[in-house]
């Protein structure tokens, strides 16, 4: 999927998010161009840097979402950070590496996930050897003795071949068996205060070496040793090495970082006081975003073509704000517009994940079918946009404060409903929520 068109990436941003047609062209172009460098020769490659952005937006309007569905659509790694949440180096919390060892840990599980595939076939054999074996364990005699020769042999292979029936055809799931499985070594001493991502790379893989994990027996039932049996096989057919090695390289050609509320460390001019450690993280995010190599637990890691999407609201302060280094490092910007009333009609029911859709499913699965009349959404939109105007607007995340609220009495008696049919039109909208829309008081506890 990384070989995608620009107007390919945009329709498939199209089936989940409305509106905001310029940043799904800039996020499109942005991920196109990566492709294109990856077919340039090795000598002009090197110089292309990533088209890193700042989308600019009030909360609720799809700057998160569209970083995250683009990530999927490519298959590339992708962490969602918080810029208020690092510190200045030589300051008490996480400093900003922290997100490229994430971005590194989010690479091994996704090359870890297609690597199972390819032994999934010999993965699955094993797994049903080993099950086997726990379901028809040998006697002492044989034990000692060896295996049986003969008539006992045949015997044997015909049980085995009996209990391989069974456990295919699913008659065997609830049997109880005993698997080894590996423990969880617990923190000492400093270790239990610290989180794995305060602990230096290189301590944490000498720590890993001296105390290795602790095994266990554990009795369980098929369904679930069958899980615990298949990730014991999978993890010696694969190479953890090659795991390492191509999760390095896509990280650092296809990683992307999502870096929230960028705003709240622009600094005005005229401000004073704790202002300055926000300055301090600013310069600790100058050299990640231009390219460096960060030290992970699994060796060096470079930065220079990860692909870093920054977003913030800017409503106290301007991009400018931005000390001027960091600005020239982030040299698109794309202002989001705000959701209006026919946008959220538009998100209520177009997406293929639009919030009608989600509640009609999750009632489905207890036997109510809920029908959404065609005058339904456009009263939840009127009801949602209001609130936002009258109180906080938080964008399209206002449709979700609604509609659970329109849908708290049918999931409540869901239960009792079992095997009926209810319709939600303009007029249950209104019953439901009219009253606390009216009351702006109640509608900020509320809604």
């Amino acid at each position: 999927m990384d070989d995608l068109t620009p107007q390919q990436t945009v329709e498939a941003l199209d089936r989940y998010i409305i509106g905001q047609s310029a940043a799904k062209r800039a996020a499109a172009v942005a991920i196109r161009t990566r492709w294109r460098r990856r077919q340039l020769p090795e000598d002009i490659r090197n110089e292309v840097t990533p088209a890193n952005m700042i989308l600019i937006g009030p909360t609720g309007v799809g700057k998160t979402e569209i970083a995250r569905r683009l990530a999927s659509l490519v298959n590339a790694p992708f962490v969602k950070v918080e810029a208020t949440k690092y510190t200045e180096v030589g300051y008490h919390g996480r400093d900003v590496e922290t997100m490229v060892r994430d971005l590194v840990e989010v690479a091994i599980r996704i090359v870890h996930d297609e690597q199972t595939e390819v032994v999934r076939e010999e993965a699955d054999r094993l797994t049903e050897e080993r099950l086997l074996d726990s379901l028809l364990p040998s006697a002492p005699s044989e034990i000692e003795s060896g295996p049986p020769q003969g008539e006992a042999s045949e015997r044997r292979h015909r049980s085995r071949e009996k209990l391989r029936a069974q456990l295919r055809a699913g008659e065997l799931e609830d049997r109880v068996v005993e698997v080894t499985v590996q423990g969880r070594q617990a923190p000492v001493g400093i270790m239990a205060t610290m989180g794995v991502d305060q602990v230096d790379p290189d301590v944490q893989s000498f720590l890993e070496r001296i105390m290795p994990s602790p095994t266990k027996a554990r009795s369980l039932p098929v369904r679930a040793a069958r899980t615990v049996l298949f990730d014991q096989q999978c993890d010696r057919l694969i190479d953890r090495d090659k795991v390492i090695e191509l999760a390095i390289q896509r990280t650092e050609e296809s990683g992307i970082i999502f870096i929230d509320e960028l705003d709240k460390l622009a600094t005005p001019v005229q401000s004073h006081g704790p202002d300055v450690s926000r300055q301090g993280v600013q310069r600790d995010l100058l050299p990640i975003i231009e390219g460096c190599a960060v030290g992970t637990r699994y060796g060096p890691v470079k930065t220079d073509h990860v692909l870093f999407i920054t977003a913030g609201a800017f409503h106290a302060s301007k991009p400018s704000d931005l000390m001027p280094e960091l600005q020239g490092r982030l040299p698109i910007r794309v202002s989001l517009e705000e959701l209006t009333r026919d946008d959220f009609i538009r998100i209520l029911t177009e997406p293929q994940n639009a919030l009608t859709r989600q509640h009609v499913a999750l009632l489905a699965t207890e036997g109510v079918l809920v029908e959404f009349t065609p005058d339904a959404a456009p009263a939840l939109a009127d009801l949602a946009f209001k609130i936002n105007q009258t109180t906080d607007n938080i964008g399209a995340r206002r449709l979700m404060t609604v509609m659970e609220k329109l849908m708290e009495e049918i999931s409540f008696n869901a239960a009792d409903l079992k095997g009926q049919t209810v319709r939600i039109d303009a007029a249950y909208v209104h019953k439901r929520l009219e009253g606390i829309v009216q009351d702006t008081d109640l509608s900020r506890y509320i809604l």
